[in-house]
């Protein structure tokens, strides 16, 4: 994939914002658990009351804290209340929420921030527990050991009606402050400060009663805030997610157009040599099929490669803040996963490959045989064809089948695992709750980053699905990409001169294919005047269309160099070059569409009077005697005409062009004898002045040139008029013979 990287560039912008909404989802998604956990022990176990500072406390109980307090605490508590006593504008104005400032003077908190309550909670949370505890046991002496032990007496066999504050004013400082040091330690072994403070909850609680708040409107309103605030955050998440979503869809879209785009433009400047290192089925594959995996991988790449660390590191941060002692639940189910994955990918991993290896292979043999259909019928060949791609397509479905079987028990045993996870924290946390050492929300919440750390594992996993089959396709198109086009447009090209004569001259031409040990042609040497007509023969594989496709430059020379018009072809821009010349190759193309559309082809500003002329010429008549005419429908490869007529087609195209130059390639071979002499005497009669190559197999299509070229192995071993080389060249008398003893028959 580090290879098409480059294809985001433009989309950095897009990547950015997607990223920075993934944290923005993270936060919210781990932020969630958090509220819940706040719902469950503040709203429910607390009733509410979120801390051990009340907002207001009676004139009596901030007396009686002042027995566990020091004079520095006092006095810190002191700067944050102000008494409000009854019949003052100020109570009146309180009376609606605290109804007991009516009767007796109440302390109402006037710095609630959170600086505030921080610093004085720890001393009144403990203060607030003792008097609390006190209240309890002046109401029923049998508590006190339960609620107070370690005190050095029995407050139980205290008389009933003691008012048990004034017994411990009473007491020492030292002795109160040994009650209170004996109840810390007493919290410690089941919580810590933690517990203490949310045991000093319930006093504060008991204190709002006293006072005549109403503590379900408490309740309520603190659960409703915290609801509102986690619906908020949970809009928030949904928002994020739906637009990471469609950043991710136009980056992913963006990425697979500019793909196709540049890897379509690419092989349009392909010249033979990298079609024959690339077959026609594998460029298809990698054009569509290839790309199309880079794009489904790129989607979930933007959204979980970040989201899922994020999110996975986020909940174990989240988790131990929670409950530190339960951090190896985390871990062993990190490491069950990871061995999970390990063992997965070792094992598909190497399919990959195979698969797309595969489905090159089975394009190529319905590509076969939907283009030779025609010859698979003729020779009765279509069992063996259907049994040849039965046997491609279920080796196909055999490794598909292995990969997706596997990710198939995968899925289920991470599930096993999650499941499994859940199952211990809830029997870990069952016994910690009922130790008092951990919140029932705080395990519930650690249960839920639990949840979200195996999902962020099973989120990197369907990637991991995903990446390695989308690299194997990355690496197949960027090897395309990176194809190094070995013909090109010179850096300082040398135009045609305005004179311009088709004149064609070979100098000492070598050629050898690509990776080939040795050349197919041979210190080839000819001079060809303008308007001459020029005909080449030889046996099959003689060099015959590979020397007329270096004219074009499909191919660069090896050796030697070809000039047209006086000029190096390899100095002229590619597109001047290829303007002069019209080529007609030995298969005929024809593009689905209409007869005109083919023919404009070679000519989009053709009038209507030339595409006619151009079918005359090519003997292409029977476009006339279509009821459509020009509109006449072409299916894609032409197969709605016979061999003949596309030919004819596709000369026709050629003649459109109006070039000083041109190629007939082995065109004239699915015509009968009669429409090839009649197609050649009008190629003479209004093609003077242009210079002429064709390429046969037939004497009687070129014995009329003015040269006739005899290739052998290669190698240019004659050259004349057909008269001349019936006498001279015994090659060329003994397939003249031959053929026109069977044009005589004919």
């Amino acid at each position: 994939m580090l290879r098409i990287f480059k294809y985001l560039k433009p989309y950095l912008v897009l990547l950015v914002v997607a990223i920075a909404l993934l944290f923005v989802q993270a936060d919210a998604d781990l932020t969630l658990p958090d509220y819940m956990s706040d719902i469950v022990n503040v709203g429910i176990q607390q009733g509410g009351v979120a801390h051990a500072v009340p907002e207001a406390l009676r004139q009596s109980t901030m007396q009686h804290l002042a027995l566990f307090l020091t004079a520095e605490e006092q006095k810190a508590i002191l700067a944050h209340y102000r008494l409000v006593k009854p019949g003052t504008p100020e109570a009146q104005a309180a009376a609606a929420t605290y109804p007991l400032v009516t009767k007796e003077p109440l302390y109402l908190l006037t710095d609630d921030s959170p600086a505030t309550i921080a610093a004085l909670e720890p001393t009144m949370g403990k203060a607030m527990l003792l008097v609390f505890g006190l209240e309890r046991i002046a109401k029923n002496p049998e508590e006190a050991k339960r609620l107070m032990p370690g005190m050095g007496f029995d407050l139980s066999k205290i008389p009933p009606n003691t008012d048990l504050f004034k017994v411990m004013a009473m007491l020492p400082q030292s002795q109160r402050q040994q009650i209170a040091d004996a109840m810390t330690e007493r919290f410690a072994a089941i919580g810590g400060q933690k517990a203490l403070l949310q045991a000093a909850t319930r006093a504060v609680k008991a204190e709002y009663q006293a006072i005549g708040m109403d503590t379900a409107a408490i309740q309520n309103r603190y659960i409703l805030h915290k609801g509102l605030l986690m619906l908020l955050i949970a809009l928030i998440s949904a928002a994020a997610t739906i637009s990471v979503g469609y950043f991710a869809a136009r980056i992913a879209a963006g990425v697979g157009r500019d793909l196709r785009h540049d890897l379509f433009a690419r092989v349009m400047h392909f010249s033979g040599a990298e079609f024959d290192r690339f077959s026609t089925a594998s460029l298809i594959t990698r054009a569509t099929n290839d790309i199309t995996q880079i794009q489904n991988a790129t989607m979930p790449l933007v959204r979980l490669l970040f989201y899922a660390p994020i999110i996975g590191i986020g909940a174990v941060i989240h988790a131990l803040d929670k409950s530190p002692s339960m951090w190896w639940t985390l871990a062993l189910a990190v490491l069950l996963l990871l061995g999970v994955i390990s063992v997965v990918f070792t094992i598909v991993i190497p399919k990959f490959k195979r698969i797309q290896n595969l489905i090159d292979r089975l394009n190529l043999i319905l590509r076969e045989n939907l283009t030779g259909m025609m010859v698979v019928r003729a020779f009765n060949r279509q069992s063996v064809e259907s049994q040849r791609f039965e046997r491609a397509n279920r080796e196909l479905t055999r490794v598909s089948l292995f990969v997706n079987r596997v990710f198939v028990v995968m899925m289920p045993i991470m599930m096993l695992i999650l499941n499994g996870v859940v199952m211990l924290i809830l029997w870990i946390g069952a016994h910690k709750v009922a130790a008092a050492s951990i919140q029932v929300g705080d395990m519930m919440a650690f249960m839920q980053y639990a949840i979200q750390v195996v999902f962020a594992f099973l989120m990197l996993s369907m990637l991991f699905i995903l990446l390695p089959r989308a690299d194997v396709s990355a690496h197949r198109v960027a090897d395309v990409l990176e194809t190094e086009i070995t013909v090109l447009s010179p850096s300082q090209p040398q135009g045609f001169p305005e004179d311009f004569q088709p004149s064609v001259t070979f100098e000492h031409v070598g050629f050898r294919y690509p990776n080939a040990e040795e050349d197919v042609l041979h210190d080839i040497h000819f001079t060809i005047a303008p308007g001459q007509t020029i005909g080449i023969m030889g046996t099959t594989g003689s060099g015959k269309s590979t020397l007329v496709n270096l004219m074009p430059r499909f191919y660069d020379v090896t050796s030697g160099a070809i000039r047209i018009g006086g000029v190096d072809i390899r100095e002229v821009p590619l597109a001047d070059l290829r303007a002069k010349i019209g080529y007609v190759p030995q298969r005929s193309n024809l593009f689905a569409g209409t007869v005109e559309s083919n023919l404009r082809y070679a000519n989009p500003n053709a009038d209507e009077a030339a595409l006619r002329r151009a079918l005359q010429i090519a003997q292409a008549d029977f476009i006339f005697e279509h009821p459509d005419g020009l509109q006449a429908e072409v299916a894609q490869g032409g197969v709605n005409f016979s061999g003949g007529q596309r030919q004819r087609l596709t000369i026709a195209r050629a003649l459109v062009k109006d070039a000083p130059i041109y190629i007939f390639d082995e065109c004239f071979s699915a015509l009968d004898y009669q429409t090839d002499a009649r197609l050649r005497r009008a190629l003479r009669k209004h093609l003077q002045g242009r210079t002429m190559f064709i390429v046969s197999q037939r004497v009687a299509t070129i014995k009329d040139a003015d040269q006739i070229l005899v290739l052998d192995e290669g190698r240019l071993i004659c050259r004349g008029s057909h008269r001349e080389l019936m006498q001279r060249c015994e090659v060329y008398r003994e397939i003249a013979l031959s053929q026109l003893k069977q044009e005589a028959l004919a």
